[in-house]
């Protein structure tokens, strides 16, 4: 395990350390930057022990979507097939007016919820799946993730 601050590489434990309201696993001399955090002590003979049940894991993929790329011309279009002006669509989503303005400028990508509302509002699809497929070219094991410590030396170059 590496420090979160300098990116050493601990030996041993790492210390438990508040910084700024975030908890972070660091090496002893990065400690002394923030609280060092105890372990709560374990009850002693108040509770009966159980058996220990077996841990289920459940993996649900959930589908990501994402909005398409002509997204405001095909809203504006549909708006303006039905007659509708932009005060009539923001009326009818319980939107503002410049949001709509915005949208239909390209200034603005909806977001999921807004997007299922026009979908619905104006018959349309402005929302398609994505596969989320990671390309495992360089093992997890060859890069590690930068640090504070890797940031600050960034900075101060």
């Amino acid at each position: 395990m590496r420090c979160e601050i300098c990116g050493k590489k601990i030996i041993g434990q790492p210390t438990k350390t508040k910084i700024e309201s975030s908890v972070m696993n660091t090496c002893k001399e990065c400690s002394k930057f923030g609280k060092v955090q105890r372990e709560p002590p374990k009850p002693q003979g108040q509770f009966r022990k159980t058996s220990p049940r077996p841990i289920r894991k459940f993996r649900s993929k959930k589908p990501s979507y994402e909005v398409i790329e002509d997204y405001n011309k095909v809203i504006r279009e549909s708006r303006e097939k039905r007659g509708w002006s932009r005060e009539k669509l923001a009326e009818k989503i319980y939107e503002k007016v410049s949001v709509i303005n915005r949208i239909e400028s390209g200034r603005m990508i909806p977001d999921m919820k807004l997007s299922r509302k026009l979908e619905k509002m104006l018959d349309i699809h402005i929302l398609e799946k994505t596969d989320e497929t990671i390309d495992e070219e360089v093992s997890s094991r060859d890069v590690r993730e930068a640090t504070i410590g890797d940031i600050a030396r960034i900075k101060r170059n």
